[in-house]
Order: C-alpha cells, then structure tokens, then sequence
C-alpha cells in the first residue's frame, strides 16, 4: 500500500501543481491533506480549486490546519491577521473558509495504522515533534499524541520542517511542507509511506517548481506580496 501525503499549501497552487505531479507519478492507493490549505500568496483561489480537483480524483483525506481555523473566524477590528484574511476572503469562493474550518483534527486510514494530523491529533496549533526552536523530547511527543490506539505511523506537518522519529513500534513523521519553507530550500515536499507486509517505510520527497513565477504572482497580487515572495525564493521567513 502507498499513502501520499502532503500538506501546508499555503495557497501556493505552482508549488503544489509540481507536488500533485509528483504523487501521481507513484500512483498512491491513499492521498492525505495535512491542512493549511490557503493561506498564503501565490494564487490561493488556484490552490484551493486544485486541492478541490484532486479530492474529487483521488478522495483526498483533509484535517484542518491552524490557518483552516482562522479563515472560519468572523472578521472583527481585533481579529488577528485581520487585513490578510479580508484579501484571501475575497480571492477565495464564498464558503471556502467555513469548509476548511470544519473540517477533522485527525484522521485514521489503512485500518488504523495511520493517523494523520497537521499539529497534534487534538489541536492544529500544538507543535507535535517541537518545543520552542529545538526538537521535543520523547516524553513531550508521548504527552501530546496522547492514544494513538492501533496506528503504527503517525504523520504531522505545521512545523514546516521534516523529522522522523521512532518511539518504541511507532513511527512519526512530520511531512515538511508544500510552501513556506524554512530551512533553507525552497523546494516543495511531501512524504510517501509504503507498507509491505507488517513493514511501513517513509520516503521525504522535495519537488522543483517555478519559484520565480510564484515569488512573481505575489508580489504582484497578494497582500504583503514582497514579504512572501521573499520566503518563496529562499526558502526562510522573511523578518
């Protein structure tokens, strides 16, 4: 069995048009959405209908990201992120922000085996496999999972940084992110899981895209379009 597994879009619809090639090619059995699907600046109504197209394809597992649930907020004079929700708002289909919002903390698949969340498997805000800005100890992982019950790969995003970790019989994974890096490489990433037999093996894949292009349509179109245009070409925040 394949599991293709993705996540942190960031509305970057050129990033992910590169990644969803890539899946495909390795002709997954499953496909996972990690979440934080659009918010970002590199043609987010793109990204979401791509996103759209390749659940109607392939039935897509998606959990909500910590960016999901702010789209679902009311706009308030003191809602956080407020002038960069107002654009997505207004580039994105009426509703797109209830839907993600809505959508699961966690998913199983493979009769349980994987469980899939983009944080924590009870919150899109905790960072699972991180604590301040060094890796968190074994003990705090355990903490934070919580039950896994029978999973034997547990799979995160949000942290936009790729990391194995092997507890006892319990693999867990943080996929990188298709957008936003953080490390250094811009490229794009996502992670596929292979079982054979009673074995799961998990293969980090980094995707080349049209950088420039992306980096171009923010800073044309996006709200703080040089900001994120910055990230896009060098792969780290912009400060």
């Amino acid at each position: 069995m394949k599991v293709a597994i993705f996540g942190d879009v960031h509305g970057n619809r050129f990033a992910l048009e590169a990644v969803a090639q890539d899946m495909e090619r390795h002709r997954p059995d499953a496909w996972v959405n990690l979440g934080d699907q659009v918010f970002g600046g590199a043609d987010p109504a793109g990204a979401w209908h791509l996103q759209q197209d390749l659940k109607t394809r392939y039935g897509v597992l998606e959990v909500r990201g910590n960016t999901d649930e702010r789209l679902g907020q009311p706009l308030t004079e003191t809602t956080e992120k407020r002038e960069m929700l107002t654009w997505l708002h207004g580039e994105l289909p009426e509703g797109t922000g209830a839907y993600v919002a809505g959508l699961p903390t966690n998913v199983t698949l493979a009769d349980g085996q994987v469980l899939a969340a983009h944080g924590a498997p009870d919150s899109a805000w905790t960072y699972l496999l991180r604590d301040g800005k060094a890796w968190a100890s074994d003990n705090l992982v355990r903490e934070r999972l919580g039950s896994t019950g029978a999973a034997r790969v547990v799979v995160v995003g949000h942290s936009h940084l790729e990391h194995v970790r092997q507890l006892h019989s319990l693999t867990v994974v943080n996929a990188g992110a298709v957008s936003r890096q953080k490390d250094g490489s811009p490229l794009a990433r996502w992670v596929l899981l292979e079982r054979k037999g009673d074995a799961w093996s998990v293969t980090f894949r980094r995707v080349p895209y049209d950088i420039e292009a992306a980096a171009r349509w923010a800073e044309e179109h996006a709200h703080k379009g040089q900001q994120e245009a910055v990230q896009l070409r060098t792969g780290k925040a912009s400060k």
